[in-house]
C-alpha cells in the first residue's frame, strides 16, 4: 500500500522544563564498562556508513526499523536543530569579551579564609558561595587568585547536539583553575571545593563592573550539586524594541587533569575525616564517593570534551544519537541535575562514546562506528536495560576496581577515575531501566508505528505517569547520624524514605520515585537560599496484582533472626498467625478497602513508625480523587458480577426450556451493563427491577423453515419472541415478559422485543439473530431490478444488521474479558464515558468508539506500560484523544496482540478511500477498526459528524493542558465541569425527569412486604422519555438544529442552529421548519430567514411538562 504521507510531528515540550537551561556540560563522570551479561547487538554488514545516495539500501538492510521510520527520524533531526546564528545572536562575540576579561582579572595575594571573604565583600559585596559545612576562618592554608591556565568553550554548543526548547539554552564556558593554588592534600575535608568556591567569586567580582550593562550575573549550583557552584551570566535587552536574547553563559570553574592522585578519589576511599583524633583513629572510615566524584568530575571535563570529539570524528553517527537520545531523555523527565535523575545528554554521550571504544566481550567494542543514529540509540538503550548497575557494578578500562556496596548504580570509568552515574539514586536508575525497556518494547514492535510513542510524546507528567503521589515534610530533628559523604538533610532523608517504602510495600509497587525541592539561582551579592520547609514528592506506581492485598506473610517463627527483624520493622503491627496449611508466619493485616486507601494505610503507619508523627501529620495524598467520581461503589465491578450471575441462570433457563420450535445456539451478552462498562452500576432488588434491561440476542440453529422474505422473517420473529415469553412465565412464576416493538418505520430492521424481569429484579431484553436476514439483504442490494430507494433502505438494514448482530456481540466479548484481564480498565471506561457524558458528547459517540478509544490505552499503553490506575487510564485516554488526528489516523485497537503489519497497511488503505469517496467527511469521520471490525465503520457510520469530532478534540486538548498547567494541584472535578455559554439555546428540564431524580427514587429504601413488581413499576422498564424527546426532535429537526444532552444530571438539553438554516434565503414552498421575513426590505422582501423562537415554541410544546423554561442566547 501507498503510505498516508507523514504529518509534521511538533515535538512535545510544553510541560515545565527538566532544569533551568538546556545546557548538559563536560563534566566529569564515569565511564561505562560493559559487563558480559548482554550480549552485543549485531553488527552490520558495512564498517563505515555511507552517505545520501547509499542510504536507501542501507536502511532497507534494517539499518532503521523502516523507511517510513527514518523519514521521521530525518524530519525530527531537522526540526529540532536550533537556527544558531539566530538563537545565540552576538554569542561568538561575547564569549570573546568574556575570555578576554576572565584571563585579564587582578591576581590575588594568598589571604587567610576571613580575610579573604572580607575583602571580597567589602570591596565587591559578593558573598563566597561556600559549601556547607562552612570553612574555618582560623584553617592554616590560604585562598588566593592567579590567571586560569586555560578558558575554553565545551558542551553541547561546540558539539552542535542542541535541541530546540523554549526554556534557556545554556552556553558552557570552562575556565581552568591552575594547579598552582592547590596543594596536594586539598581533596581533604572541602579544601578543594572551598578554594574554588574563592575562585568562582573572584571572577564574578572581576566581571561585575565590567559587563553590568550587557549581563546580568548570579550564581547556581551546576546540576543542582551544592559543590559545584558556577556562574552564571543571563544578557539584558540592549534596545526595548528588540526581545531579550534566550540563552545563558555558564562561567564554570575547573580543576587541572589528574591533579589528585586517583587512588585518593577512588569511590571505595574516604576523603572526609573526622575532627576528632580520638574518633578518625579508631574508627573505620566509610567511603565518601559522592564528594570523590564531584572532584573527579571537576578534573575531567576537558578529558571528556576530548573522548567525545575522538567519537564525533570516528562515527557519522554519533552526533544524531545524542540528539535522539537528548530528546527521548527529556520526553522522559531526564536530565543531569540531581533533582531531574542525574541521567542526561552528556552522561548519555559519554557513555556512547565510551561503548564505542569497548566494554563489549573480549574487549571488543559494543557499538561500531559502522552504525547508524538509530542503531547506535537502540544498542545504548539495550545496554541500559540489561544491566543493573546497583546490583552488578560494572568497571570500564580498570582492572583493579574492587566494587563495594554502593547505593546507587557504578559505571566505573576507570580511564578517569569516575563514576558516570554518581549523581543517579537507585530510584532514579531503576525508573531510566524501566523506560529503555519500555522503549525497546515499541522499537521492536514490527505491527505499528512507535515513533511519536518514542520521540514525541512527553511521559514525564506525574499525574499521566504516576497511580499515587504523597508529600511529606522533613523531620525537625534529624534521623540518624549525618553521613560523612556530603549529602544533604533532604538526600539523607529521601534514602531513608525508599529505603523504608521499599521494605515496607515490597511487591505492591513496581516503580517508586522521590524528589526533594529544586535549586535555584541567587544574586552574587547573598548567600545562598535555604528552604525554609522542604518537603519530598514521592511517586509511586501501583501493581494491581498486590497493592490490595489485605494480608502480608512475614517469616516464619523458626527464623528467629528473621522474625525478629520483622518485628523491628513493623512494631506492634506485627502478629503472629497460623493458617490454613498449618504454618505460622509473622504477619500483618489490613483493613479492607480501595486500593489506594490500603495503600495509605500502609504509607501512614510506615511514616509515623520510622519518621514520627510529626512528618506523618504531613503526609498529602494525591490520586484517589478520580476514583470518588465514579457512582456507585467506585471502581469495584462486584455489581457488575451480580448482573453477570443473573444472566447466567437466565441462559441456563432459556436453554432448559422445553417446547421451542428449533434448538438454542446461543445466547450472547450486547449492552455495557454486561460487559462492566456502563456509566451507573446495574442495581436491581425484588421491588425495584432493573431499570434499563441488559440486551441479549438469542440465535438459533438454521432451519429452512424460515421465511425467503426479511420482512417476513422480523413478523415471525414476533411469534418466536411470544412463545419463549409464555415458556419462560409457565417456568418461572415469578418471572413477567413483555414484548415491544421497535423501528416501525423500518420494516427490513429488527422490529420486536422481549422484556424478561425475573423476580429478583434482573431484567434481560431479549432479540433474535438469524444469519438469514443477511444474504436476504445482500441479495437484494444486488438485484438490479429493485428501484433505489428500496436498495438504500436494504443498504441501511445490513449495517444496522452486522452491527447490532454480528459486531457487537465480538466486542462485548472482547471488552468483558479484557475487563478480567486488566480490572482497571472498567472503571477507567466508565470515568471516560463519564466525561463524555459530562461534556454531552455521549449521544452522538457511541459507546463502543468510547470503549475502544480506552481499550487501547490498556492493550497498546505505549511510551507507558499498561496503566495501574483510575487516574492514569483516564488521563492518558485523554492525552490519546487530544492527539489523535482523525482526519488522516485510523483508531486500531489489537486485543489479541496477534494483528501484522498487513492488517494494518488494510485498514490505513481502507481510510484513505473513505476519504477519497467523502472527503468532506459528511458519512464518516471517526474510523475506528479492531480484530473484529477491519472495515472500522461499524460503531461510526453516519456519526459522530464532524462538529462533533472536533468538539472532542478541542475538549480533550483543554484537558490536557489543564493538566499540565495545575500538576499535583488539579481538582480532578474541573475536568468534568461543562459550560453552556457555547450554545445557542438550553432546554430546562423539569426536575421530575432528570437523571438526579430517577437515581434519588430509585434509591429510596422501602418495606420487605411491599418489594413486588406492581404494573407501574413494570411500565416504568426500559422507559426513558428524555431520550424518546430527544429523538423526536431530531427527527423533526434534523437539518435544522444540532442537539446536545448529558445523563447525568440530565437536567438540560443544549442545542446549535445549523449554520446553513439560519442563513437568509429565498421563500420557497414546503421547507422543513418554520419561517419569518428577513426584514431586510428593498428588493429582497422575499427573502426568509429560520423563526428561532417559533421553533424553540414547537420544542417546548412537544415536551410538555418535561419542558420547565428554555433559554435562548443567540
Amino acid at each position: 500500500m501507498s503510505s498516508l504521507p507523514a504529518k509534521r510531528r511538533k515535538l512535545d515540550h510544553t510541560s515545565t522544563s527538566l532544569d533551568d537551561s538546556e545546557s548538559e556540560s563536560n563534566e566529569p563522570q564515569s565511564a561505562p564498562n560493559i559487563s558480559k551479561e548482554a550480549p552485543a547487538p549485531p553488527r552490520p554488514r558495512h564498517t563505515k556508513r555511507t552517505h545520501n545516495d547509499d542510504d536507501a539500501a542501507l536502511y532497507a538492510g534494517g539499518i532503521y526499523k523502516s523507511s517510513l521510520f527514518k523519514l521521521q527520524v530525518d524530519e525530527l533531526l531537522r526540526e529540532v536543530a536550533p537556527n544558531y546564528a539566530k538563537r545565540f545572536c552576538g554569542l561568538t562575540e561575547a564569549l570573546h569579551k568574556l575570555k578576554g576579561l576572565i584571563e585579564g582579572i587582578e591576581e590575588r595575594d594568598a589571604l587567610s579564609i576571613s580575610d579573604a571573604t572580607e575583602w571580597l565583600h567589602k570591596s565587591h559585596k559578593i558573598n563566597v558561595p561556600f559549601p556547607d559545612p562552612k570553612p574555618d576562618k582560623n584553617a592554616a592554608y590560604k585562598l588566593t587568585y592567579t590567571r586560569p591556565s586555560n578558558v575554553n568553550v565545551i558542551g553541547s554548543y561546540i558539539l552542535r547536539t542542541m535541541v530546540k526548547s523554549d526554556n534557556t539554552l545554556s552556553v558552557d564556558m570552562l575556565v581552568v583553575m591552575p594547579a598552582s593554588i592547590f596543594q596536594e592534600k586539598d581533596y581533604l575535608n572541602y579544601r578543594y571545593f572551598y578554594k574554588r568556591a574563592y575562585y568562582l567569586a573572584c571572577i564574578a567580582a572581576g566581571l561585575q563592573q565590567s559587563v553590568k550593562e550587557e549581563f546580568d550575573l548570579a550564581f547556581e549550583f551546576l546540576h543542582g550539586n551544592e559543590l559545584h557552584p558556577i556562574l552564571i551570566l543571563k544578557p539584558k535587552s540592549a534596545d526595548a524594541t528588540k526581545p531579550v536574547l534566550n540563552y545563558a553563559i555558564k562561567i564554570i570553574p575547573a580543576a587541572p587533569q589528574r591533579l589528585f592522585a586517583e587512588s585518593k578519589l577512588h569511590p571505595t576511599k574516604n576523603s572526609v575525616r573526622s575532627k576528632d583524633s580520638a574518633e578518625r583513629e579508631s574508627a573505620v572510615q566509610l567511603p565518601t564517593p559522592f564528594y570523590n566524584a564531584s572532584i573527579q568530575s571537576d578534573c575531567n571535563f576537558e578529558s571528556y570534551l576530548k573522548l567525545l570529539h575522538s567519537a564525533l570524528k570516528s562515527s557519522d553517527g554519533f552526533k544524531d544519537a545524542c540528539i535522539l537520545g537528548r530528546i527521548w531523555l527529556r520526553q522522559r523527565g531526564f536530565a543531569s541535575r540531581i533533582s531531574t535523575g542525574g541521567f542526561g545528554h552528556f552522561e548519555w554521550a559519554a557513555l556512547t562514546a565510551l561503548l564505542l571504544k569497548g566494554g563489549g566481550a573480549k574487549d571488543h567494542s559494543v557499538l561500531s562506528p559502522g552504525y547508524s543514529s538509530y542503531q547506535m540509540f537502540k544498542a545504548v538503550l539495550q545496554f541500559l536495560s540489561a544491566h543493573d548497575l546497583v546490583a552488578n557494578p560494572v568497571a570500564y578500562e580498570s582492572i583493579d576496581y574492587v566494587a563495594s556496596r554502593p547505593s546507587g548504580p557504578v559505571l566505573f570509568d576507570g580511564h578517569r577515575g569516575q563514576n558516570l552515574l554518581y549523581k543517579m539514586t537507585p530510584w532514579s536508575y531503576h525508573l531510566l531501566r524501566e523506560e529503555a525497556r519500555a522503549s525497546l518494547s515499541m522499537l521492536n514492535d514490527a505491527t505499528f508505528d512507535q515513533f511519536e510513542s518514542t520521540f514525541i510524546i512527553r511521559t514525564s507528567q506525574p499525574l499521566q505517569r504516576w497511580d499515587c503521589i504523597f508529600k511529606l515534610s522533613l523531620p525537625s530533628q534529624p534521623i540518624r547520624a549525618p553521613s560523612c559523604d556530603h549529602m544533604s538533610s533532604v538526600a539523607e532523608f529521601s534514602l531513608r524514605v525508599g529505603e523504608v517504602l521499599a521494605e515496607g510495600l515490597t511487591d505492591r509497587i513496581k516503580i517508586v520515585d522521590i524528589k526533594g525541592p529544586e535549586t535555584t539561582s541567587w544574586s552574587i551579592k547573598s548567600a545562598a537560599p535555604s528552604t525554609l520547609q522542604p518537603s519530598l514528592v514521592v511517586s509511586v506506581n501501583f501493581d494491581p496484582a498486590n497493592i490490595d492485598r489485605l494480608v502480608d506473610h512475614g517469616p516464619p517463627a523458626e527464623e528467629r533472626k528473621r522474625a525478629a527483624k520483622f518485628q523491628k520493622f513493623w512494631g506492634e503491627k506485627a502478629e503472629l498467625r497460623r493458617f490454613k496449611d498449618g504454618s505460622i508466619l509473622e504477619s500483618l493485616v489490613w483493613s479492607s478497602g480501595s486500593s489506594y486507601s490500603i495503600f495509605q494505610s500502609i504509607t501512614t503507619y510506615l511514616v509515623k513508625r520510622h519518621f514520627g508523627p510529626e512528618v506523618a501529620g504531613s503526609l498529602k495524598f494525591i490520586g484517589e480523587g478520580f476514583e470518588h467520581l465514579l457512582l456507585g461503589s467506585g471502581p469495584s465491578t462486584k455489581t457488575f458480577e451480580t448482573l453477570r450471575q443473573a444472566f447466567s441462570a437466565f441462559e441456563k433457563q432459556v436453554r432448559d426450556l422445553e417446547g421451542l420450535p428449533l434448538q438454542l445456539r446461543n445466547l450472547s451478552p450486547v449492552c455495557p451493563q454486561l460487559r462492566y462498562s456502563s456509566i451507573e452500576l446495574p442495581s436491581f432488588s425484588p421491588g425495584q427491577p432493573l431499570r434499563n434491561p441488559a440486551d441479549v440476542l438469542i440465535q438459533f440453529e438454521g432451519s429452512g423453515r424460515w421465511p425467503d422474505d426479511v420482512v417476513a422473517i422480523q413478523r415471525t420473529k414476533i411469534a418466536f419472541l411470544l412463545k419463549i415469553g409464555r415458556l419462560l412465565e409457565e417456568a418461572d412464576e415469578s418471572t413477567t415478559t413483555r414484548l415491544g416493538l421497535e423501528n416501525e418505520d423500518k420494516p427490513l430492521q429488527n422490529c420486536a422485543f422481549l422484556h424478561v424481569i425475573y423476580g429478583t429484579g434482573a431484567a434481560f431484553r431479549l432479540r433474535i439473530h438469524n444469519d438469514r436476514e443477511q444474504i436476504l439483504l445482500e441479495r437484494q442490494i444486488k438485484d438490479k431490478s429493485t428501484n433505489h430507494r428500496a436498495r438504500e433502505d436494504a443498504v441501511l438494514a445490513l449495517s444496522v444488521y452486522k452491527k447490532s448482530f454480528l459486531q457487537l456481540p465480538l466486542h462485548t466479548q472482547s471488552i468483558a474479558t479484557h475487563c478480567t484481564r486488566f480490572p482497571l480498565l472498567s472503571p477507567t471506561i466508565r470515568l471516560v464515558k463519564m466525561w463524555f457524558d459530562q461534556h454531552m458528547l455521549a449521544g452522538h459517540i457511541r459507546d463502543e468508539v468510547i470503549e475502544l478509544l480506552v481499550a487501547r490505552t490498556f492493550v497498546q499503553p505505549h511510551p507507558w506500560r499498561t496503566p495501574s490506575s483510575t487516574m492514569t487510564g483516564f488521563l492518558r485516554t485523554l492525552l490519546s484523544i487530544s492527539r489523535w488526528d482523525w482526519r488522516v489516523e485510523p483508531l486500531i485497537v489489537d486485543f489479541t496482540g496477534a494483528m501484522t503489519s498487513k492488517v494494518v497497511d488494510t485498514i490505513n488503505t481502507r481510510l484513505e478511500a473513505w476519504r477519497k469517496i467523502d472527503p468532506a467527511m459528511n458519512r464518516t469521520v471517526l474510523f475506528a477498526a479492531s480484530n473484529h471490525d477491519k472495515t472500522g465503520t461499524a460503531f461510526t457510520d453516519n456519526g459522530p459528524s464532524k462538529l462533533v469530532a472536533s468538539r472532542m478534540t478541542a475538549l480533550a486538548r483543554s484537558a490536557c493542558k489543564l493538566v499540565t498547567e495545575k500538576g499535583l494541584e488539579l481538582d480532578p472535578r474541573s475536568l468534568f465541569a461543562a459550560s453552556t455559554a457555547d450554545y445557542d439555546f438550553v432546554i430546562h428540564l423539569s426536575p421530575h425527569f432528570d437523571g438526579n431524580h430517577r437515581r434519588k427514587e430509585a434509591s429510596k429504601p422501602k418495606y420487605k412486604n411491599l418489594e413486588m413488581h406492581s404494573e407501574a413499576t413494570l411500565d416504568i422498564i426500559g422507559y426513558q422519555p428524555v431520550h424518546s424527546y430527544i429523538d423526536e426532535l431530531k427527527k423533526v429537526y434534523t437539518d435544522t438544529v444540532v442537539l446536545f444532552h448529558a445523563e447525568l444530571p440530565g437536567s438540560f438539553i443544549a442545542g446549535l442552529w445549523n449554520p446553513q438554516a439560519v442563513a437568509p434565503r429565498p421563500l420557497k414552498v414546503n421547507l422543513a421548519y418554520s419561517t419569518r421575513p428577513a426584514g431586510v426590505g428593498g428588493e429582497n422582501d422575499e427573502v426568509i430567514q429560520l423563526d428561532k423562537s417559533a421553533i424553540l415554541a414547537e420544542m417546548a410544546r412537544l415536551g410538555g411538562d418535561m419542558v420547565s423554561e428554555i433559554v435562548m442566547h443567540r
